[in-house]
């Protein structure tokens, strides 16, 4: 069976096609500056080579053609025809109360999705472009979707609900969602494999940091909190966002700067976090570089990164009175040795020992803690693609 698994953006189409045979990635790449002048798609040749092909790419449908077009091409395709396609996958961003596991996509379901476009309207709309696009073109292969906020539905509502009147709740369904969740759910099951346990009565924290960055508490296998809530702002410090924050400081910020909510929406979102602070990059390999150099404002921006992360592991590890695994992935979990490290030595008091030589590992699986640690440190790389192309594999085989 083969699936190809979209992640729509505003202006970008990310695409993996799978043989789920084997599990084997057959293809991949990306369609960048959607809309915009000197539009492209960047693709991964199997000998690992990476090939850019230039193309005035209007909207999204014109940039699901150009991709399967590309799949199917004498130079650069790995299948003969379309019709090897057997269902395509979508990541979705929000699904808000109403999607609690992945869907298959249907005109009702469409509509359902579209009524959390007011949660996260940056994202769903774009996401729905791909499920148009492939509608259009591929009318008679099935689609399902994926969404981020999924895995996070098992939070019980003390857990998730905002101290504000209740009734705000009720009207517009203000409360923490949580993002990452099709991650989050693999590296939780995957560690669990890895260490050949069962996720039943097993504590674990999986710390998904990148640029955008997440940690979620995950008790016999399903989340029971997380850090990110109605919107992916909330939590830790990240490229850009500001993470926590008090309310009344954005209600200042808004007073003082004269900004509206779109303004002060763009301040949060997108000047902030690592970027606002070190005044450097968001981007963590130009801040530890910026570190190295001894730039004071690049040494505080990552003292405060660390120190978010540490902070929602004791918290987690309170809420769920213990913890057994600790794992790092995402961009930085997977290959910043120096992250892990620092994170971990604040949790010694949780008899946490880390390997020093273990750990210099770079996005590869790997058990990163001592063996007379009390709690088993792991570096698992991410897959969301994976996940979502194994759920809509199971979907497909369920309508058999």
């Amino acid at each position: 069976m083969k699936i190809l698994v979209l992640n729509c953006g505003s202006s970008s189409i990310k695409y993996k096609l799978f043989d789920m045979t084997s599990k084997e990635v057959i293809a991949q790449g990306g369609i960048e500056k959607i809309g915009l002048k000197n539009s492209f798609l960047k693709l991964t040749l199997p000998n690992g080579e990476k090939k850019i092909l230039e193309k005035n790419i209007p909207e999204h449908t014109t940039g699901i053609e150009f991709i399967l077009e590309i799949l199917t091409s004498p130079e650069y395709g790995c299948i003969k025809s379309l019709e090897e396609i057997n269902a395509v996958g979508h990541r979705l961003v929000h699904g808000g109360e109403r999607f609690s596991e992945s869907v298959l996509i249907t005109k009702e379901v469409i509509d359902m999705i579209v009524s959390c476009n007011d949660l996260a309207p940056l994202h769903n709309p774009a996401n729905l472009k791909g499920v148009n696009a492939i509608s259009k073109t591929l009318p008679n292969v099935p689609q399902v979707g994926v969404f981020d906020t999924a895995f996070h539905q098992t939070m019980p509502d003390y857990a998730y609900l905002y101290a504000i009147p209740y009734e705000l709740y009720e009207k517009y369904a203000i409360r923490r969602y949580g993002f990452h969740g099709t991650s989050h759910r693999y590296v939780s099951a995957r560690v669990c494999e890895f260490l050949g346990i069962k996720p039943e009565g097993t504590k674990i924290i999986t710390c998904h940091i990148g640029n955008g960055g997440s940690i979620t508490a995950v008790k016999d296998g399903k989340s029971v909190d997380t850090s990110m809530g109605l919107t992916p702002v909330e939590g830790l410090m990240m490229g850009t966002r500001c993470g926590d924050i008090d309310a009344g400081a954005v209600a200042y910020i808004m007073d003082k700067e004269g900004l509206n909510t779109t303004g002060v929406s763009n301040l949060l979102n997108k000047k902030s976090g690592v970027l606002g602070v070190s005044g450097v990059s968001s981007d963590m390999r130009e801040l530890c570089a910026a570190c190295e150099a001894g730039n004071p404002r690049a040494l505080l921006a990552e003292k405060m990164y660390f120190y978010r992360i540490i902070k929602y592991i004791g918290a987690y590890t309170a809420a769920m009175n213990g913890v057994d695994v600790i794992v790092f992935t995402g961009g930085v979990g997977e290959n910043q040795a120096n992250c892990r490290e620092e994170v971990c030595k604040s949790l010694e008091y949780l008899g946490v020992k880390i390997d020093a030589e273990k750990n210099k590992v770079r996005g590869e699986e790997m058990v990163i803690s001592t063996p007379d640690s009390k709690v088993k440190v792991v570096v698992v790389p991410t897959d969301e693609e994976l996940m979502i192309a194994s759920d809509t594999m199971a979907i497909l085989n369920g309508m058999k």
